[in-house]
């Protein structure tokens, strides 16, 4: 088995503490109505949304992947951090025992925000991924964020 390591930084217009409740705190209702073509709906199957909770997440129409659950690692609201790991779902591919994503927001400069990413890939024997299907993941990953920026800005009461 190896482990694969990846880091991702999206910087935001949107306070951090703002950005942390839309993004993880309202996550779940939020972006399935923001961007419904990536994320159909999220299902809390077990827990109350807290470390140990398992939320079965389903992909959009047309989406890559069917569906991923997630197991919800740690959150902490006063550090604005957040992890959880993909335990199930398509998105493995066969090939990765799991993937866990640590995810902190931190101020910018401009009263914004920094979100920092890191992603480790766990793989399955000898498995080696490929550098485009990061990318590819990171892309994805940067334009739900930017799309929940967009909603954020357009309703600012939101």
């Amino acid at each position: 088995m190896g482990v694969f390591t990846y880091e991702m930084e999206v910087v935001t217009k949107i306070p951090p503490t703002k950005i942390f409740k839309a993004f993880v705190l309202d996550g779940d209702s939020l972006i399935p109505k923001i961007a419904p073509q990536a994320i159909k709906n999220v299902e809390l199957i077990e827990g109350d949304g807290g470390p140990g909770s398992i939320k079965k997440i389903t992909f959009g129409e047309g989406y890559q992947f069917d569906y991923v659950k997630h197991k919800v690692e740690a959150l902490d609201k006063e550090n604005l951090t957040y992890s959880y790991s993909v335990i199930e779902g398509d998105a493995l591919m066969k090939s990765l025992e799991k993937i866990t994503y640590e995810i902190k927001i931190a101020s910018s400069p401009d009263g914004g925000s920094i979100c920092k990413s890191i992603s480790q890939y766990y793989t399955v024997s000898n498995f080696e991924i490929k550098e485009e299907q990061i990318k590819a993941g990171k892309e994805k990953s940067s334009g739900l964020f930017k799309a929940l920026e967009a909603y954020l800005l357009a309703n600012p009461d939101a």
